[in-house]
C-alpha cells in the first residue's frame, strides 16, 4: 500500500524534526520523557525568550549608539574650545616683545630665564 508508506515517511521525518527540537530547546530538570505538546510548549517558551532578549539588546545597542553620538558632539565642541584656547593664548603671548621675554630674569639671580 503506496499510502502506507507516504505516512510512514511523514511519521519519520516528524521524529526526526521533534528529535531536532530537543536538541536546540533547553529541557530543563525533567529531561526525562517528553510528549510532543510540551516539547512544543517549551520551544514556544523558548522562542519568546529569544525574542525578549533580540528585543532588548537592539534597545541596549540603540541606547549606545545615541550616547556615542553625544560623546563625539561633545569631543568635538570640546576640540573646536582648545583651538580657540591655544589662538588666544599665542595671541595673549605675541603681544609680548622677544626682548621682554629674553631679558626676564630669575627670581634672586642675575641671569635672565634663558641663562644669558
Amino acid at each position: 500500500c503506496s499510502a502506507c508508506g507516504v505516512v510512514s515517511s511523514r511519521r519519520a521525518h516528524l521524529r526526526l524534526c521533534l528529535e531536532r527540537l530537543k536538541g536546540m530547546v533547553p529541557l530543563g530538570p525533567d529531561a526525562g520523557r517528553h510528549t510532543t505538546l510540551s516539547l512544543l510548549t517549551r520551544a514556544k517558551l523558548h522562542i519568546k525568550r529569544l525574542e525578549d532578549s533580540d528585543r532588548k539588546a537592539v534597545h541596549q545597542i540603540e541606547q549606545l549608539q545615541r550616547e556615542q553620538r553625544h560623546l563625539k558632539r561633545q569631543l568635538e565642541k570640546l576640540g573646536i574650545e582648545r583651538i580657540r584656547m591655544d589662538s588666544i593664548g599665542s595671541s595673549v603671548s605675541s603681544e609680548h616683545s622677544d626682548s621682554d621675554r629674553g631679558e626676564t630674569l630669575c627670581p634672586g639671580t642675575k641671569q635672565n630665564w634663558l641663562g644669558r
